[in-house]
């Protein structure tokens, strides 16, 4: 699984995704500052 972490002044946001392409085009569409990792 891949996941976003957004990283806000005062929240952190977490999407799921299945498909790493699709987190990467999840990814781009972020202007905060934004993680991208795996986990099993």
């Amino acid at each position: 699984m891949w996941v976003i972490t957004v990283f806000e002044k005062m929240n952190i946001r977490i999407f799921e995704y299945q498909d790493k392409d699709e987190a990467l085009l999840a990814l781009q569409k972020f202007d905060q500052n934004a993680l991208l990792s795996f986990t099993n």
